[in-house]
Formats: structure tokens, sequence, C-alpha cells
């Protein structure tokens, strides 16, 4: 079995802190649905237009 590098996963940018993240093996079974990069992310106060301003 041949070892895969980082750089060969698939990546996505979090919707919350606009960050790159990469696929991760517990993420294997719903990767089109994550949408954020961690717990944090996906439970904090929904950025509004407002609040870029």
């Amino acid at each position: 079995m041949k070892m895969r590098k980082k750089a060969d996963f698939p990546q996505k940018i979090c919707l919350h802190c606009q960050k790159p993240f990469s696929w991760r093996k517990k993420w294997a079974r719903d990767w089109e649905a994550v949408r954020y990069c961690s717990e944090r992310c996906r439970s904090a106060p929904k950025l509004t237009s407002a609040a870029e301003e």
C-alpha cells in the first residue's frame, strides 16, 4: 500500500473562516456534504452581510 501525501487529497474552503481544509478519513462517507473545517466553525454564529461591512 502506497502512502498518499496530504497535497494529493481533495480540498474545500470553509464557509465560516474561508480557509482551505483537506479531506479526512472520518469524512469519507459524506465528503460532498462537508462544509466546515471544524466543529468550532460549524457551531459558530453565521456571518451576515451587515456584519461583514
